[in-house]
Parts: C-alpha cells; sequence; structure tokens
C-alpha cells in the first residue's frame, strides 16, 4: 500500500517534493499545506489533493497522513523548518525535510533527539549523493579499489561574475551567513558520504568588492580546511554566484585515495576515474604523469534529476521498515552538516582558529566520547 504524503510549504522547492510524490508508485500525495490560502489552493488544484492551511488542522483532520514533507521558507532561504517539523514529529508521522534541517544548530539537536527517542523516520533533503555518479563512486570505494583517503577537493556553487550582480536580490538576505547556512549542508553531506566524520575545521569567508559597494551583508566566499576522523584531510570552496566555475563546472568532487583517484563533474554528469595500472612502479613519483582518466558519460544534465531518487530513497527507507537510524540522509546526518557549519563560523570569527566541532548524538546508546587528535 502506497504511503499517505503531505507537503508544508508551497513554495517552488514543495512543488519539485510534490511532483516527486505524485511520480513515486510508493506514494499517494494526498494534501499539501501553506499559511498563504493561494498557495494552498494552487497546490492542492495542480496535484489533485486537499489545501490546508494549518499544520496541526491538517494532521488532525488528517490522520491516515503517514509522511510529512518540510518545505517551507524561511529568513535564511529555507531556515524556518523546525516548528512544522516538530509538530509532523509529534503526530507520530515520518518526516522528510528540506536542507538546512534547521537554521539554529540548537533547534537541530533538539528536532533529532526527539526522533530518536520516538523511533521516529527523520531525514534530510541532502541530494547531491543521490546521482548515479556518486552512487558508482561508492561502489569503488566499498570494493576497496580507491583505498585509504589522501585528500579531497569539493567545488560547489553558483556561476556568476561581478556584472551580473544583482542588488536586489541579495537584498533578500541581508545576513553574513546566509549562503553558509542555506547551501553548504550540501558539500559538507557529500565530504562526509566518501571521507566519513570531520573532527576539525579551519575557515576564511569572504565577499568580493562589488558586495562591499553595495554593501550586501552575506559572505558569499566560503573557503574551508577539514580534517577527517578517518585519516586524510578535504578543502571546500563555495562561492554564490561571483565568478565563473572552471573545470569540473558548478559542482565537482575530487577525491585522491592510496589506490586510485576519482572525480564527479556537475553532480550528475560525469565520473572520472585514474587508474593506477597505468602507472610505471619502477619509476620514482617524481617522473610519474598522470594517466588519462577512464570517464563515463551518464548523459544527464538536469541537477532535478536528483529529487526523485533522493525522495524514492526515502520512501524505499520507510516501506522496507529500514531502522530509523540507518535510513539514508538521516536527521543526524543533517545534524552533522550543521555542526560542521557552526563550526566554520565559530572559526571564522575567531579568525581562521581550528574548531573541533560538536560531537554528534549516540546511534545505539553509547555515550563515550570518540577522542580526537586535539584532546588532552
Amino acid at each position: 500500500m502506497a504511503l499517505k504524503v503531505a507537503v508544508v510549504g508551497m513554495g517552488g522547492i514543495g512543488h519539485t517534493h510534490a511532483r516527486c510524490y505524485k511520480e513515486n508508485p510508493l506514494a499517494e500525495l494526498v494534501a499539501v499545506c501553506d499559511v498563504i490560502k493561494e498557495k494552498a489552493d494552487e497546490a492542492a488544484a495542480e496535484f489533485g489533493c486537499r489545501a490546508f492551511y494549518d499544520e496541526e488542522d491538517m494532521l488532525k483532520n488528517m490522520p491516515e497522513i503517514d509522511v510529512v514533507s518540510v518545505t517551507t521558507s524561511g529568513y535564511e532561504n529555507g531556515s524556518m523548518h523546525f516548528e512544522p517539523a516538530m509538530i509532523a514529529l509529534t503526530y507520530k508521522k515520518s518526516v522528510l525535510v528540506e536542507k538546512p534541517i534547521c537554521s539554529d544548530v540548537r533547534e537541530a539537536r533538539e528536532l533529532v533527539a526527539y526522533a530518536a527517542k520516538n523511533k521516529l523516520y527523520l531525514g534530510c533533503d541532502l541530494n547531491h549523493y543521490f546521482t548515479q555518479p556518486a552512487e558508482d563512486a561508492k561502489k569503488r570505494q566499498l570494493d576497496g579499489k580507491v583505498g585509504e583517503l589522501i585528500y579531497c577537493i569539493h567545488k560547489v556553487g553558483f556561476n556568476g561574475t561581478e556584472a551580473g550582480y544583482n542588488k536586489m536580490m541579495a537584498q533578500q538576505w541581508q545576513m553574513p551567513y546566509a549562503h553558509l547556512k542555506a547551501f553548504c549542508a550540501h558539500p559538507f553531506s557529500v565530504m562526509r558520504y566518501f571521507c566519513g566524520d570531520i573532527i576539525g575545521i579551519q575557515a576564511f569567508l569572504d565577499k568580493p568588492g562589488v558586495r562591499r559597494t553595495a554593501e550586501d551583508a552575506m559572505l558569499s566566499v566560503n573557503s574551508i580546511h577539514c580534517k577527517f576522523a578517518n585519516g586524510g584531510v578535504g578543502y571546500l570552496i563555495s562561492q554564490r554566484g561571483d565568478a565563473m566555475f572552471g573545470y569540473g563546472g558548478w559542482w565537482s568532487y575530487e577525491h585522491c585515495g592510496s589506490k586510485s583517484t576519482f572525480a564527479i563533474e556537475n553532480c550528475v554528469e560525469k565520473l572520472h576515474v585514474w587508474d593506477p595500472k597505468e602507472f610505471d612502479t619502477n619509476r620514482g613519483t617524481m617522473n610519474q604523469a598522470t594517466p588519462e582518466p577512464i570517464t563515463t558519460d551518464y548523459g544527464v544534465s538536469s541537477f532535478g534529476a536528483t529529487f526523485p531518487r533522493r525522495i524514492g530513497a526515502f520512501l524505499e527507507d520507510i516501506t522496507n521498515k529500514v531502522p530509523y537510524e540507518y535510513i539514508r540522509a538521516s536527521g543526524r546526518d543533517a545534524l552533522a552538516t550543521l555542526e560542521y557549519t557552526f563550526a566554520a563560523i565559530k572559526s571564522y570569527e575567531n579568525g581562521g582558529a581550528l574548531v573541533v566541532p560538536e560531537m554528534l548524538p549516540p546511534m545505539h546508546g553509547d555515550v563515550s566520547r570518540i577522542k580526537t587528535p586535539w584532546d588532552k
């Protein structure tokens, strides 16, 4: 039997979620909700379901709802997720929340703790690694073909130039950390997916002259160094339309292991693999030429393809009764990205100091703290 689904927040991303549910046989979209009546009514007419203007009213009148997608907006491009997500959880619903899971890390901790205590499904739309290139790269990693992480580099953001700067758009987000908090959950989630937990962060944030002249508050250029618990280091660079990305496009991830290297280009488009079989082991490392990569082109160019894959995975996990701790892109996974975000803010505000992110809640009741290299 299909899961009965409601979507709360009928902006652009809410419509994306609704379309994914309508097209997935594991789901039946039964309701949409928005505090703006016109938005709810128009969406209900488009998707052939009931309209509500208050979430609690919807949940009281439709107790048969199994899943709630929280896609509400907010002052930092999706910051108002805590209240609607918590309401749905208190009604014992499975919840998929858009990123970032919350704007305030303290609220995110509370949300994740509540879901865990009550053994409820809480997922987040960390959709950037729900792609065929990422899936194939992960398989190589799990098969032992990549080896120990040496370093990773993740470039991701928005293409642009100073000539294309839109002052009116900038005025929507007059907060310094709007880009970091609203967007960088994605690259942090990708780095954690391939490299594991981050135990050290050093961040430098900036904005170009055109934003300074416009008195734009947003720190749109985010340069973040990472140290992983499993070993290895990483670098994340993200910018919000201040420049054009070069090699790899708007989204590129390069992962260098002790056995081989892979890189993902434009998120959904290509996977490149540098195979060590091309190396001459009799030559010194200083004389090695980089071999030509083995490239797989997936014939996909639309980033929109990530949404049905991610939402489909959430529906599959619920339908298959996967233990709540092990669902893909869980609330706990989303909390990790927010802990890294707030660690980056703390680092920046302290002149680029090394910051150890707060530890994640245990998955199975083991409250012992994992030591980091900086613990005394």
